[in-house]
């Protein structure tokens, strides 16, 4: 199998989880998942992910919290993070890029396929 790289989804909800992990999963990329803020960034800093799908309203720590610790953290500050929140306000999304997230996407607004191209591009 042709690993193209690890990338964590930080989500929530079970339905969005499962289903950005197969199209991922099925386009040869590995995949991490976490149910919150705090289980995503652990494993962030354990697993070294080469791509972060960050949702921002997460339980424990929520998405933004996680990007400032991962911003902050030397092994970590690298990262490509991807916002993927149905939070779409632009202060929102300014807030997150402001912070250094790579990209922000719209939960809701874009196919699975769509979320996969832009993973692509990073």
């Amino acid at each position: 199998m042709n690993n193209k790289g690890t990338i964590l989804l930080v989500e929530d909800q079970e339905g969005f989880r499962r289903i950005y992990k197969d199209v991922l999963s099925a386009d040869g990329y590995e995949v991490l998942t976490a149910e919150d803020g705090e289980a995503g960034w652990e494993m962030a800093k354990q697993k070294k992910p080469g791509l972060v799908l960050l949702d921002l309203g997460l339980p424990k720590v929520d998405g933004f919290e996680v990007l400032r610790r991962m911003r902050e953290d030397a092994e970590t500050k690298n990262t490509p993070v991807i916002i993927f929140s149905v939070m779409g306000e632009p202060k929102d999304i300014k807030k997150a890029l402001e912070m250094g997230a790579n990209d922000y996407t719209v939960k809701g607004f874009y196919t699975p396929r769509q979320i996969l191209s832009k993973v692509k591009s990073l």
